[in-house]
């Protein structure tokens, strides 16, 4: 299987900050490929250099064989965009919107009609196609910015968080729309998303990337398989070195560190309600425990933690899935 997407040591700076180091992964044909990190991380800009929004300051990349750099209007008829941000008129209607986005790229007349028709009909819309964009739900302005980024019929697609702050129902379409567009279509797809589930059932492999570098690529499965039994958070009143060293040598415990708890910001208004009301694990230090079986290890934990009269604050048993691997890799939420 060829790569359709192939990029080589990206780099992206602004000014002395250098938010992308170097990036380097590529994409097979007709996979649906995972990139997550926390906020902040580098995800959107990679995107943006891969797609020609931003110019990068050094490194390059090809799509269907073509560079960036050198031919980009190649790369721009052979790729989609689905932004996080919203690109429509609102005040058009959706078939008008699809029109202007098609007519960009050259098409016109029934082939136009014929495209425009068809997005319609990917993205579950074909029935509110002359209504108002401005007058559309939350969701329903998703599906049109991804039936924008279909028009064309790119061989690769990115959706860039396209399920962030829609309606369960409008998730689902979206959801349905790309398991559709790569198994019955063929398209390649990257796909950013704060949605776990939907990376773990659409994806193929995964990158996470984390202060602008690329710290894991792999299958799922072969990432949750880097776990082994899972993760294990333990609070405590307080703890040094000595205690972990102690925990570490208990059986069923693989590895074991020390984490400082998150300190809440003070709330800010008009910011995102649900981080502000995120509660830190424990008070006090926290104990991540990597367990090579998590119910047997959890038991010598906690059995250790009596015999010694030392107080259990807080416990998460973070069973070996991709989120346990974000974690454990990047020691954040994924909103984060």
């Amino acid at each position: 299987m060829s790569a359709i997407l192939e990029v080589d040591r990206l780099v992206k700076k602004y000014g002395d900050y250098e938010a992308v180091k170097g990036v380097s992964f590529s994409v097979e044909e007709g996979e649906v490929f995972g990139l997550l990190g926390p906020n902040g991380a580098g995800k959107t800009t990679t995107i943006s250099m891969v797609t020609g929004v931003i110019e990068p300051t050094s490194g390059t990349a090809r799509i269907g064989g073509y560079d960036i750099l050198e031919q980009p209007n190649h790369v721009k008829r052979i790729n989609g965009l689905v932004p996080q941000e919203l690109a429509l008129y609102p005040t058009l209607s959706a078939r008008a919107n699809l029109n202007f986005f098609g007519r960009i790229y050259g098409l016109r007349g029934k082939e136009l009609k014929e495209r425009v028709d068809d997005v319609l009909h990917v993205v579950s819309l074909a029935e509110r196609a002359d209504g108002t964009v401005e007058d559309f739900s939350g969701g329903m302005k998703r599906r049109v910015n991804i039936a924008a980024g279909l028009i064309h019929q790119p061989r690769l697609l990115f959706l860039d968080e396209p399920t962030v702050g829609v309606d369960p129902q409008s998730r689902n379409h979206i959801f349905e729309s790309v398991l559709r567009l790569n198994r019955e279509r063929g398209m390649s797809i990257i796909y950013t998303s704060h949605y776990m589930e939907e990376v773990e059932l659409l994806c193929n492999r995964v990158a996470i990337i984390d202060q602008g570098n690329i710290i894991a690529l792999d299958t799922i499965r072969n990432l949750i398989a880097m776990l082994g039994g899972g993760v294990i958070q333990v609070g405590v009143p307080q703890a040094d070195q000595a205690l972990v060293d102690r925990i570490a040598a208990l059986p069923a415990v693989t590895a074991v560190e020390l984490i400082a708890p998150p300190v809440a910001p003070p709330p800010v208004e008009g910011a995102d309600v649900e981080a502000q009301e995120r509660e830190p694990l424990a008070a006090g230090p926290v104990i991540k425990v990597l367990a090579e079986h998590s119910q047997q290890a959890v038991v010598n934990v906690i059995g250790f933690l009596n015999e010694e009269n030392i107080a259990l604050t807080a416990l998460q048993i973070l069973e070996p899935n991709l989120e346990s691997v974000f974690l454990h890799l990047t020691g954040k939420k994924l909103r984060e």
